[in-house]
């Protein structure tokens, strides 16, 4: 369970996400999704993305809640935020695999 938040938290959407063979190569792992969006919120595109990215490279079931909200973000903002939530999910990953190796 990840919660991804910033400037005002709250939940705009939540994802949960559950491994698969890749559709496109069944060697390979992949993840499907399904999200609820409130009305009005944006924050789909990152919970969803995570969920996805994480099951997938963790092989588990994943829920993602997400809430981001800065008043009168500009577009340059708003792509540095889905930048670092990608950071994020990286570095979530990461330190995972880190302590299941041990």
């Amino acid at each position: 369970m990840i919660a991804i938040w910033g400037g005002r938290p709250h939940i705009g959407a939540a994802a949960v996400a559950q491994p698969r063979p890749s559709l496109k190569d069944q060697s390979l792992r992949s993840a499907t999704a399904s999200v609820f969006c409130y009305p009005g919120h944006k924050d789909d595109i990152v919970a969803k993305e995570a969920a996805e990215k994480v099951s997938s490279a963790l092989n588990t079931n994943v829920t993602v809640t997400a809430g981001i909200h800065w008043d009168d973000i500009d577009e340059e903002g708003i792509k540095a935020v889905i930048k670092n939530s990608r950071q994020l999910v990286t570095m979530i990953i990461e330190e995972i695999t880190i302590k299941e190796s041990k």
